[in-house]
């Protein structure tokens, strides 16, 4: 062997090493700036100006509305004899709910008028004598008074006897039934209550500070239960803002009217309610998920051209319950993190999410062939 082929061999080996210690190090800076720059699953949005309402939420309860409803309670003392209806029942004008004992008002009755009519007589014999002068004049004045008292006796008497029998004054719903066969009224407190169910209305509670931004007139954006992610029922108007506050509860009632809903609402229903208090025709509105919480403040995650997001300080003005407006840090034609911003780190490579797997392998399948007759 040559002296030359013998300088030749280290060459190569030497080449080769020097190749693959190149490979090493470009393998291991990749994966230097794959965990630096991890890439992370991610929901985008560009953002584009819009119309934004600002909204105000409130838990509210379905009452009925004022003058289409009716409390009734015993005319006198008295006992239960008849209870005819029960709470939730539907009633129409005039219809008997319940029948007291009626002995005590009767007997009442009978001894009024029995009074009266002795007054009557008496009074006409007063009356004769004094113009006869054999009695003064004012034993005939005290006569009158007498017949006037034992008339306004047996009128009240007569009234209570036909308010011993309870009938509802209007059509509606029994809402509230507190007697009980046999039991002794007090005429100081109700005992039955009827409802129109076709005049309600919302009683929603908000604080004294937001109750100076509701105005007569807002549209409230109704749902059902505590929460706006509840059945949807409709759209109602503000009617009035209470101008005190509940001392229970220290809240401001603000009374809201809804034409049409969905469905019946029923009195005693829990509701929530978005009123609106505020519009912008074009804002800067991002889904309230893209928000990182930032110390004090708030940054969203802006993905530039190449996919690599860059975190972001925001300024954040009006919300609702899933949208939020950004005053400051924010224009239109970015493109923002959504779903996933939330545990993002900056300069994270932003993909898009893949198709579900299992509509790609429903997709993937062949149709069923037919099969020959």
């Amino acid at each position: 062997m040559t002296s030359a082929s013998m300088t030749t061999v280290p060459r190569y080996a030497l080449a080769s090493i020097l190749a693959l210690a190149l490979f090493g190090c470009k393998k291991d800076e990749k994966a230097e700036e794959s965990a630096a720059h991890p890439e992370v699953t991610a929901t985008t949005i560009v953002v584009a100006p819009q119309a934004f309402t600002e909204t105000l939420g409130a838990i509210g309860t379905v009452v009925s509305r004022a003058g289409h409803s009716s409390t009734l309670s015993a005319p006198a003392p008295g006992r239960v004899a008849r209870i005819l209806v029960t709470s939730g029942q539907a009633v129409r004008a005039g219809q008997t709910l319940i029948e007291l004992d009626q002995a005590p008002f009767q007997a009442a009755l009978e001894s009024s008028q029995a009074a009266l009519a002795a007054a009557e007589r008496a009074n006409e014999r007063q009356q004769r004598l004094a113009q006869e002068g054999i009695v003064p004049k004012k034993d005939a004045e005290q006569a009158a008074a007498d017949v006037a008292r034992a008339r306004a006796e047996a009128n009240a008497a007569r009234r209570a006897e036909q308010l011993s029998v309870l009938r509802s004054p209007i059509s509606g719903v029994v809402t509230r039934m507190a007697a009980t066969l046999g039991a002794s009224l007090d005429p100081a407190v109700p005992i039955v209550e009827i409802s129109d169910p076709s005049a309600l209305d919302l009683l929603l509670s908000v604080t004294p500070t937001a109750a100076a931004r509701v105005r007569p007139g807002a549209k409230v954006a109704v749902s059902a239960g505590e929460s706006a992610t509840g059945e949807p029922l409709g759209t109602a108007t503000v009617v009035d803002v209470a101008g005190t506050v509940d001392t229970t509860t220290r809240s401001v009632a603000v009374r809201a009217q809804i034409p049409t809903s969905r469905r019946p609402l029923r009195i005693g229903e829990t509701v929530f309610g978005a009123i609106a208090v505020g519009s912008s025709p074009a804002a800067i509105v991002v889904p309230a998920e893209a928000l990182v919480p930032e110390g004090e403040g708030f940054k969203v995650f802006v993905v530039d051209a190449t996919g690599t997001a860059h975190e972001r300080e925001v300024k954040v003005g009006a919300r609702t319950a899933a949208s939020v407006e950004i005053l400051e840090g924010l224009k239109a034609g970015e493109r923002v993190v959504t779903s996933g911003a939330y545990g993002m780190q900056d300069s994270a490579k932003v993909v898009a999410p893949k198709p579900d797997s299992a509509k790609e392998e429903k997709g993937d399948e062949a149709p069923p062939s037919k099969a020959k007759p």
